[in-house]
C-alpha cells in the first residue's frame, strides 16, 4: 500500500511552483506518451478518447504539448494542426477517414473532432499526429442503425472517482473487458477540493494539482489534465466510446443553478466559476454539446435501448434545509421545463424496447426512519440530507418530489414500460423497484421503472465515515433500511468499485464489482451481486451470477 500524505488545509489560492507538475503533462512516464520520449515534445501525455457515438460516426479526442511552456491551463504555446486517422485495423492498413484539426492555448491545447461518414455497428481504431509523433491507438465503435435488430448492449456503469481517495484500479478492471460496448460515467469524474480536501477517511492518497480548490478557469484545466494522466482512466478511455454527464464535483459540491455549498462569496462570482467549469469539460471531455449549451442528450442503440443522459446540476432550484424550503413544491424543479419536457417526451415516444436515462442522482424514494441514529449523520451525508433531517434526500430526486411526480406519473399515465434509470453519487450500491410514492408501495407492490445505483470508484462511503472496518456496523443499516423501504432490492454501503450492465430484449441485468483495496493500485476486484428487471415487469430479482 503507498504511503499516504498526512491532510493539509492550505490556501485556496496557494499554488504549485512547478510548471511542470502543475501543468500535469510533462514529468510522465515514456509509455504514457504515445510514441515519443519523456523529454521530447510534442507530447500525447493525456491519452485518447472516444464518446458520443452515433450510427455514422462518433467523437475523438486529445490533448497535445506541442512546446514545453505549453502545459495545461498555462495559456502558453502556439496554434498547431493535429492530423487525425480512423481505421478499421489496429495497423492502420486501412484508414477510412482522416483529417486535421487546428488547436491552441485558446482551447487548452485540446482537440476534439467528430469524425463522420462512418459505417454503423463497426469498431475502429483510431490515432492522432503532431510533426511526426503520434499518440497512442484507441479502439471505439459506432452505435447500430436506429432501426437495426440488436442482441445486446453491455456498458460499463461508473460514478465518483476521487484522485485523493485513491487508484483507479475499477477503470483497470473495465479496459481489460473485450466484451464491452461502452462506459457510461454518471458524474463526479473528478472532484474540486484542494489538496488535502478530500481524500480517504481524511487521509490523502494522492495530491490534487492545482493545490487550491479549483476556481479560475487554469485550475478547472490543471485538474481535469491531472486526472487524465492516470494509466488505468487513459486505458479505459483508450479501449471504449464513453457516453459521460456530469454531477456536482464537476463545479463544487452540491451545485444548484445559482450557487453551490463549496462556494463562498470570497471566492468570486459563481457564474464565472461556473463558466470556467464548463469550458474546461467541454474542452477536456469527448462529450457533444448542443446548440444551447446544454448537455443533456439522447443516444439510441437500435430497437433496442435509448439511452436518454440528464443534467440535474445546470437549472434546479437551491436544495431545501430542514428549515428552508418545501422538497414538494411544484415551483422547485431539479430538471427545468425544458429538459423536463425532453425527457418525458423521449420515454413515452420511443419505439425502443428499453429506455435507460443516465441519471446523476438517485430518484428512488428513500426513508431513514427506521435507521438507529449512530448511522443517521453518514447515510445523511451520503445522501445529501440536510443534519437533522429524515424525510428526504435533499440533494437527490427526493428534494424535488413535484418533479419526480411528474416524471412517474407520465410513466404511469402513458403506460411506458422499461425504463431503468441508471446512477451514481451515492458511493453506494443500490437495486430498486421505482414506486410513484413510496407509502403506496407498502400496500399495492406497484413500479414504474426501475433503478440500478453503481458504487463510488474511490469516493468515501459509510464505512469510511464512521472509520470503521467494512461490513461490521453497516450491515444493521442496511437492515433496516430494507425494512423500512420495501422497494429497495439490494442495498451494500461500503464498497468501492464499478457495475457492468447487460440489455438483451428479455431482460436489464446489473452485475456490481468491488475492489479489494482502493489505496492500492494494483487491486484485485470480485464480483458482488447480479439483479436483473425482466420486460415488461418493473420489477427487481436476483440472478444466479454475472454475464459472460
Amino acid at each position: 500500500m503507498p504511503t499516504p500524505t498526512a491532510p493539509t488545509t492550505p490556501n485556496r489560492r496557494v499554488f504549485l511552483k512547478s510548471s511542470a507538475i502543475a501543468g500535469g503533462a510533462l514529468l510522465v512516464p515514456a509509455a504514457l506518451a504515445g510514441t515519443a520520449s519523456a523529454a521530447a515534445v510534442p507530447q500525447f501525455a493525456h491519452g485518447v478518447a472516444s464518446g458520443d457515438p452515433l450510427p455514422d460516426g462518433v467523437l475523438l479526442w486529445t490533448r497535445v504539448t506541442p512546446t514545453p511552456e505549453a502545459t495545461p491551463g498555462s495559456g502558453a504555446g502556439p496554434t498547431v494542426e493535429v492530423r487525425w486517422e480512423v481505421a478499421t485495423d489496429a495497423g492502420f492498413a486501412a484508414v477510412v477517414q482522416s483529417g486535421a484539426a487546428t488547436t491552441g492555448p485558446d482551447r487548452d491545447h485540446t482537440v476534439k473532432v467528430a469524425a463522420a461518414g462512418l459505417a454503423a455497428g463497426t469498431a475502429y481504431y483510431f490515432r492522432f499526429t503532431l510533426d511526426g509523433v503520434r499518440s497512442a491507438t484507441g479502439r471505439t465503435r459506432t452505435a447500430p442503425a436506429a432501426n437495426a435488430d440488436v442482441s445486446k448492449l453491455r456498458l460499463g456503469l461508473v460514478s465518483c472517482s476521487n484522485w485523493q481517495a485513491g487508484y483507479f484500479s475499477a477503470y483497470r478492471h473495465l479496459a481489460a473487458r473485450a466484451d464491452l460496448d461502452g462506459v457510461l460515467h454518471v458524474g463526479d469524474y473528478l472532484y474540486e477540493y484542494q489538496a488535502g480536501g478530500y481524500g480517504a477517511r481524511g487521509v490523502t492518497i494522492r495530491p490534487h494539482v492545482p493545490a487550491n480548490e479549483m476556481l479560475s478557469l487554469s485550475d478547472y484545466r490543471r485538474r481535469h489534465a491531472q486526472y487524465k494522466t492516470d494509466p488505468d482512466l487513459q486505458a479505459l478511455h483508450a479501449a471504449q466510446p464513453w457516453f459521460i454527464t456530469w454531477d456536482d464535483h464537476e463545479y463544487a459540491n452540491d451545485t444548484w443553478s445559482g450557487g453551490a455549498e463549496n462556494h463562498q462569496p470570497a471566492e468570486g462570482d459563481w457564474n464565472a466559476r461556473k463558466a470556467a467549469a464548463r469550458q474546461a469539460y467541454f474542452e477536456w471531455m469527448p462529450v457533444r454539446q448542443g446548440a444551447g449549451g446544454e448537455i443533456y442528450r439522447r443516444f439510441r442503440w437500435g430497437r433496442l435501448a435509448e439511452l436518454s443522459l440528464l443534467d440535474l446540476r445546470s437549472y434546479r432550484s437551491k436544495q431545501t434545509t430542514p428549515s428552508s424550503g418545501d422538497p414538494g413544491d411544484p415551483n422547485r424543479t431539479i430538471t427545468g421545463d425544458p429538459q423536463m419536457n425532453w425527457l418525458k417526451s423521449g420515454l413515452s415516444g420511443t419505439d425502443a424496447k428499453w429506455k435507460l436515462v443516465g441519471n446523476s442522482v438517485m430518484i428512488t424514494p428513500i426513508s431513514l426512519g427506521n435507521v438507529e441514529s449512530r448511522f443517521l449523520e453518514s447515510l445523511g451525508s451520503l445522501l445529501g440530507l440536510p443534519i437533522g433531517s429524515v424525510a428526504a434526500n435533499a440533494d437527490a430526486w427526493d428534494g424535488y418530489t413535484a418533479d419526480r411526480q411528474e416524471l412517474l406519473g407520465h410513466l404511469r399515465d402513458n403506460r411506458v414500460k422499461n425504463t431503468v434509470f441508471l446512477t451514481g453519487d451515492i458511493h453506494s450500491s443500490w437495486g430498486a423497484e421505482v414506486p410513484i410514492d413510496r407509502s403506496s408501495y407498502w400496500w399495492n407492490g406497484n413500479s414504474v421503472a426501475t433503478e440500478f445505483v453503481t458504487t463510488s470508484v474511490t469516493s468515501d462511503n459509510i464505512d469510511d465515515l464512521l472509520k470503521v472496518e467494512p461490513r461490521t456496523l453497516s450491515v444493521a443499516a442496511e437492515a433496516a433500511l430494507h425494512v423500512g423501504n420495501l422497494h429497495v432490492r439490494y442495498v451494500e454501503l461500503d464498497s468501492h468499485g464499478y457495475s457492468v450492465v447487460d440489455v438483451n430484449p428479455q431482460r436489464v441485468q446489473t452485475d456490481w464489482y468491488y475492489v479489494a483495496d482502493r489505496l492500492s493500485p494494483t487491486s484485485a476486484v470480485r464480483h458482488a451481486k447480479s439483479l436483473a428487471t425482466a420486460d415488461g415487469s418493473q420489477k427487481v430479482k436476483s440472478v444466479s451470477g454475472p454475464v459472460v
